[in-house]
Parts: C-alpha cells; sequence; structure tokens
C-alpha cells in the first residue's frame, strides 16, 4: 500500500483516456466480417458533455498523449464522468489487406499509450487513465 501511494500523483491529471470494448466486433478480430462492421461508427471518443462544453470542443478532437496524438470523432455521452475520456482499442485498419477491415479503419488507440510505464501488480503495461490532452483539430476548427 505504502508503494501504491507514494506512486499516485499529487494531483489528478486533467483528463485520463481509458479504453473499452465492443460486444459485436471485440474491437478487432471480427472487423473484417462484413455483417459485424454495419451500423453507426463505434470507433469514437466517448467524452462527458460538460467536457465538450468546457474545452469547446465540436464533432472532433485532436487528443494527444506523451507518445502520439489522434484526431477522433466525438460521442458525448453521460456514461463517462468528467476528465475522462473513452476509446475503444483495436481499430486502425489503414492499409491493411483485409478489404472490410479497411473500409472501417477508425484509430489506433495503441498510438497514444506507453509501454515504458508498468503497473507494479501485474508487471504489465498501463493501458488505462493514461494523461491527455484535447483540442480542436485544425481541420475542424470554426
Amino acid at each position: 500500500m505504502e508503494r501504491l501511494r507514494a506512486a499516485l500523483p499529487a494531483a489528478p491529471p486533467g483528463i485520463v483516456l481509458i479504453g473499452r470494448r465492443h460486444l459485436r466486433s471485440n474491437n478487432s478480430w471480427m472487423h473484417n466480417v462484413r455483417p459485424l462492421v454495419g451500423g453507426s461508427n463505434r470507433c469514437t471518443l466517448q467524452i462527458n458533455p460538460a467536457d465538450v462544453a468546457q474545452l469547446g470542443l465540436g464533432d472532433h478532437a485532436t487528443i494527444r498523449s506523451a507518445t502520439g496524438e489522434l484526431t477522433v470523432p466525438l460521442e458525448p455521452t453521460d456514461a463517462i464522468m468528467p476528465g475522462v475520456v473513452s476509446l475503444p482499442h483495436g481499430w486502425g485498419h489503414h492499409g491493411t489487406p483485409q478489404r472490410v477491415a479497411a473500409g472501417h479503419p477508425g484509430v489506433n488507440a495503441n498510438t497514444l499509450t506507453d509501454d515504458t510505464p508498468l503497473d507494479a501488480p501485474s508487471g504489465t503495461a498501463v493501458l488505462n487513465g493514461v494523461p491527455v490532452t484535447l483540442s480542436t483539430p485544425r481541420e475542424h476548427a470554426p
């Protein structure tokens, strides 16, 4: 417990990124099955509407972490608490030989994660609670 307390930041980060899964496609291995990729875009950044208003965002945002940046469509929802955003992993099918998946590429959330910080109890990379910033992307600015 002492190591955990010592590892916690003095102040919570501004916005943190968490992942999510979609039951219909299991995020990636079914993205090349035509009947399972239909419907609305599921590769969106879920964000609390209060954060959208506070940050002055529109329908897209540029999300940046210490390791990369992506431009993503926003999905405002009260299901996400303020200060947290959620992006599904398992997308980013640009240039893949899988024709169906390439037609619905989405973005690769791994661009935003860093395999250097490790979760001490499990010894695995930290993939949730990644500090990020959000801004209006240039191509979507008013």
